[in-house]
C-alpha cells in the first residue's frame, strides 16, 4: 500500500513514518476512523499511520534514519516546484471583448464593453515574438501552450484561427471560450487541429446557470452550450469549468452527474475569484461550499465504480497530486508562490503583458508590452515579482499551516483587491483544508488512481517505500 511517486525528482508517500528528532512531523486529523495524517510541513512529505500505530511509529528508529537521509532530497524537490521552474504557458487574451456580462467576470465592464480586438497582423507578430522568446528560454525541452482566453476569443475568431494555422506546429494551443460562437465550421477547425477546448457551465439547471451567465441584455445562453456539448461528444480534448458561487453550490453534484452523462472527460470546480467586486457579491461562505463540493467529488467517484468511465475534476485531482508526486501537478495556482509571471503569464489585446489573466484589470500589475523591447524584462518586473515573490512563509496564518505546500494560499490577485493586501490568505482557506483531508482519506483507502488521469504515474519513480508498522 506504500508508495513513493514523483516525475524524475524525489518525493514522499508513506503509509508509517515517525517525527523522532530532527524534522518535525505535524499531526493532521484528516478525518478517517484508522488513520491519522503526519507532513513534515517545509518539505511537504507526508505520512499516514495507523491510529493504534501511532506510538511505534514515532518511536521507530528505522523509520526515522530512512525519512531523515532522504529529507534533502524532499526539499530540493519543492525547491525546484517552487522557484526553478520556467515559463512554458501563455493566456493570450486577443479581444478585450465579451458578448457575456458574467456577474463574477475578473476582468472589469469597462474592458469587456468598449476594449479593442488585437489585429490579425499583431497577432502573428505577437505569437513570432513568443516562439523567440520560448526558443531562448526552454529550447527543446517542450513546446509552449498558448490558451486563447477571454473575455471571449472567438468574437476575434479569424485571426485566432490565423495564429493557429501559421504556428500550429511551435505551440500547443487551445481556446477558453463562452461557446456562442463555437458553431460548426469552427468546431470542425478546432477539433481536425487537435486544439484544446474549453467552455463554462454553472449549473444542470438553466435558471440557476443563468443566475450569473448572461449577455448584456439579460439572455440566457444555457441552451446554445448544451448544443454545444453535445457536438463535442467523443472529442477527447476538451473540458468544461464549473464557477462555483452562492447561486450554485448545492448544484455541485447534479452538475457532476450531468457532465458524466455528457461524457465530459474532465471538468473544473473553480470556487468563484474574488478580485473584483461582482465576485465577492457570489461568493459562499467556505464551510457551506466543502460540504457540496465533496459531495460532488463523491458523486464522481460513485459514477466512476458505476460505469468504469472517469470525470475527472481536475483541481481536486491537482491537489491529489500535489500530496503523491508534487511534480506531476498540472495546475499552478496551489503552490506558492503561484505560476503567474513564473511558469505562466498573460498577454491582453493591446499587448500588455500581467503575472495571470487574474490581474489584467489591475495597471499597477502590467510588467511590459509584448510588442516592446524584451519579455524577458517582464519577468523581471517588479509588477511581476510582486507576485513571484508571495510566499507562504510572509503570509499568517499560512506560514503555520501544515497542508501549506499543498494549497499555496491562492490566489494573490484576490489577496490584494479583496483583502487589500497581496501578503494575505486567498478566498477559500477552509475549502482547500477540506479537500486535502478529503484527498487523504481517499489516498489511506487506496482510491487516489480513481480520481486521476490514467498513466498519470508514466515516468515517475519511487524513492522510499516504508512499509515497517
Amino acid at each position: 500500500m506504500t508508495k513513493t511517486i514523483s516525475p524524475n525528482h524525489a518525493s514522499s508517500c508513506g503509509v508509517f513514518l515517525n517525527s523522532g528528532s530532527g524534522a518535525s512531523l505535524t499531526p493532521v486529523d484528516i478525518g478517517h476512523s484508522e488513520y491519522i495524517g503526519l507532513v513534515d510541513p517545509d518539505s511537504a512529505f507526508w505520512s499516514l499511520v495507523r491510529k493504534e500505530k501511532l506510538g511505534d511509529a514515532l518511536t521507530d528508529g528505522n523509520l526515522l534514519k530512512n525519512y531523515n537521509e532522504k529529507r534533502e532530497s524532499f526539499l530540493k524537490e519543492m525547491d525546484t516546484l517552487r522557484f526553478g521552474l520556467k515559463p512554458s504557458a501563455v493566456y493570450f487574451n486577443p479581444t478585450d471583448r465579451c458578448n457575456l456580462n458574467c456577474s463574477y467576470c475578473y476582468i472589469s465592464e469597462n474592458i469587456r464593453r468598449g476594449g479593442e480586438h488585437m489585429s490579425e497582423a499583431k497577432l502573428l507578430e505577437a505569437l513570432g515574438n513568443l516562439k523567440s522568446f520560448f526558443s531562448k528560454t526552454i529550447g527543446d525541452e517542450t513546446k509552449p501552450q498558448i490558451i486563447f482566453h477571454g473575455s471571449e476569443p472567438l468574437l476575434n475568431k479569424s485571426a485566432v484561427f490565423a495564429g493557429i494555422e501559421k504556428y500550429k506546429d511551435d505551440f500547443l494551443f487551445g481556446v477558453q471560450t463562452n461557446g456562442t460562437n463555437l458553431d460548426d465550421e469552427a468546431i470542425e477547425f478546432l477539433t481536425s487541429n487537435n486544439i484544446g477546448i474549453g467552455l463554462s457551465l454553472d449549473s444542470h439547471r438553466s435558471e440557476v446557470a443563468d443566475s450569473t451567465r448572461k449577455t448584456w441584455s439579460g439572455e440566457s445562453v444555457f441552451q446554445h452550450v448544451i448544443d454545444t456539448l453535445e457536438k463535442l461528444k467523443g472529442y477527447p480534448n476538451y473540458n468544461v469549468i464549473c464557477t462555483a458561487t452562492a447561486n450554485n453550490m448545492a448544484d455541485l453534484p447534479g452538475i457532476v452527474e450531468f457532465f458524466h452523462s455528457m461524457e465530459i472527460p474532465a471538468c473544473m470546480l473553480n470556487p468563484v475569484r474574488i478580485t473584483m467586486p461582482g465576485g465577492r457579491e457570489v461568493k459562499p461562505d467556505d464551510h457551506k461550499l466543502a460540504k457540496y463540493y465533496l459531495e460532488a467529488l463523491d458523486k464522481s467517484h460513485e459514477l466512476y465504480k458505476k460505469t468504469g468511465r472517469k470525470l475527472i475534476v481536475a483541481n481536486f485531482a491537482n491537489i491529489v497530486l500535489s500530496i503523491i508526486a508534487p511534480l506531476a501537478r498540472r495546475l499552478m495556482c496551489d503552490i506558492s508562490p503561484c505560476g503567474g509571471g513564473r511558469c505562466f503569464f498573460a498577454v491582453s489585446a493591446k499587448g500588455d503583458m500581467y503575472p495571470c489573466s487574474e490581474f489584467i484589470s489591475l495597471d499597477e500589475y502590467k510588467g511590459g508590452n509584448i510588442f516592446e523591447g524584451n519579455i524577458q524584462n517582464a519577468f523581471e518586473s517588479a509588477a511581476f515579482q510582486k507576485v513571484t515573490g508571495r510566499t507562504v512563509e510572509d503570509i499568517d496564518p499560512c506560514n503555520r499551516c501544515a497542508i501549506r505546500h499543498y494549497c499555496g494560499s491562492p490566489c494573490p490577485a484576490e489577496a490584494a483587491e479583496a483583502h487589500g493586501d497581496i501578503n494575505l490568505p486567498g478566498g477559500f482557506c477552509e475549502l482547500y483544508e477540506e479537500q486535502a483531508r478529503y484527498a487523504f482519506r481517499m489516498i489511506a483507502d487506496g482510491k487516489e488512481n480513481d480520481f486521476l488521469w490514467d498513466n498519470w504515474d508514466e515516468g515517475t519513480s519511487t524513492t522510499i517505500n516504508l512499509t515497517s508498522l
